[in-house]
């Protein structure tokens, strides 16, 4: 159910972001909160995604009527080596 669910939740998102050369990938801990990982492709811009609250609101707004809740978002410039 929950692969199912998040894959509903985020499928617009995560195609719009691969459509940009990034990739989506998420994680569920403890009390039904989500990790968000966005990761760069190759020719993608790290820099050039949205600014973290907007990313934040949308992706909130996604699981809106799911049990999930988002716990955080990592970004490419969170990561060492970008």
């Amino acid at each position: 159910m929950t692969q199912k669910t998040l894959d509903a939740a985020f499928g617009h998102f995560k195609e719009m972001l691969a459509s940009d050369g990034y990739s989506l990938d998420w994680q569920v801990g403890e009390g039904e909160k989500v990790v968000v990982r966005i990761e760069a492709g190759p020719d993608a811009c790290a820099d050039c995604l949205v600014p973290l609250p907007v990313m934040q609101a949308i992706l909130s707004d996604a699981l809106a009527g799911t049990p999930y809740s988002l716990d955080r978002i990592e970004l490419p410039a969170d990561t060492p080596g970008h």
